[in-house]
């Protein structure tokens, strides 16, 4: 390793930790393609203890790639209410129908295939093929990434495409043929356990510590290395809670942009003024604030009720009760500061 240690003396440590320190994760267990795809596309962005739930409810409703391709798209959308970056869901379903047509509905096992799949990337091509199908195909994720920078001191920025390339192919090098599955997990499973980010890794508890170059180097709180993100565009907006007799007002946003063909409480920028439809408002009040953060936006939001005198809202809004706000439309998490309080009110 960078011409002392050569790499390949971490597979043998790395896969006895793992065969001890493994996490039991459900399609770890049982790791039948669809299940480990289903999961990968669950954990992009996503930690492993918010995904359990909706796996299992997730497979419960979806069984299987048919059914899956054969569902209902507003059905998915509520099942993934909650894990965030919606269009992982479309592209699962899409990828799920690209499965049935092309492949008569047998997920395919070549990695070149899999890659082919819409939403599916390098990473869980990768992920997919070694740990469902057996084959020696790196998996390159963010615990990857970490785990390897340090371990050869390299300080490039890790999210240049030529740095994950290169650090795809020194994981091709040495990734073993007997077990490739296994080594891609124990990588990340490190990553997510031991090598952890933001300079605060347990190296005691490594199992590669003595073969490690930062930890050797003194270099560990500087890795990786990473070049800082453009600040975010801030939109400062007025979140209208409209209620009338026990229900709440929602709208449909567009099929396309952020947050596509999910439903919310209707919303303006603070700029457009007070709840510009026309509506026979009864009484108005003030319902806090909220905050939530995008990748590349954030939403800096204020609440207000408004109670109507009737139920006359613009076309293609609707009412939502109690049930129909938790069983049928997928709000999503950015206005999870207000739910709460319409919850209340819908049951109270």
């Amino acid at each position: 390793m960078a011409g002392q240690t050569p790499l390949s003396e971490i597979v043998f440590p790395l896969l006895e930790w793992f065969r001890d320190n493994a996490r039991t994760l459900p399609w770890r267990s049982d790791p039948q393609p669809y299940k480990v795809w289903v999961s990968e596309i669950m954990l992009q962005q996503t930690r492993v203890a918010a995904v359990l739930d909706y796996f299992q409810r997730f497979m419960e409703a979806f069984p299987t790639v048919e059914a899956l391709s054969a569902g209902d798209e507003q059905q998915l959308l509520k099942l993934w209410q909650g894990l965030g970056y919606y269009n992982r869901a479309r592209n699962l379903q899409k990828a799920a129908r690209q499965i049935m047509t092309r492949y008569g509905g047998v997920f395919p096992s070549r990695y070149e295939a899999i890659l082919s799949l819409s939403g599916v990337g390098e990473y869980t091509a990768g992920a997919i093929a070694s740990i469902a199908f057996g084959q020696p195909v790196p998996a390159v994720d963010g615990n990857v990434l970490r785990v390897m920078t340090r371990l050869t001191g390299d300080d490039s920025d890790i999210g240049r495409p030529e740095t994950k390339a290169a650090i795809r192919e020194l994981v091709l090098e040495v990734i073993p043929v007997y077990a490739p599955g296994q080594f891609n997990q124990s990588l990340m499973e490190l990553g997510a356990l031991v090598c952890l980010p933001n300079g605060v890794p347990l190296c005691d508890r490594c199992p590669l510590a003595g073969l490690c170059r930062a930890n050797r180097e003194g270099t560990v709180s500087q890795l990786p290395v990473k070049a800082p993100k453009k600040p975010r565009r801030v939109e400062r907006r007025t979140v209208w809670l409209i209620r009338y007799q026990g229900k709440i007002a929602l709208r449909r946003r567009p099929e396309k942009g952020l947050l596509a063909s999910l439903w919310e409480f209707p919303n303006t920028q603070e700029e457009e003024g007070f709840a510009p439809w026309p509506l026979d408002i009864s009484h108005v009040e003030d319902a806090g604030a909220g905050r939530h953060i995008f990748t590349h936006i954030e939403w800096q939001m204020r609440g207000v009720w408004l109670t109507l005198e009737n139920d006359q809202i613009p076309d293609g809004w609707v009412w939502a009760d109690s049930a129909a706000l938790r069983e049928t439309y997928p709000v999503p998490n950015a206005f999870s500061a207000f739910l709460p309080l319409v919850e209340g009110y819908l049951e109270g």
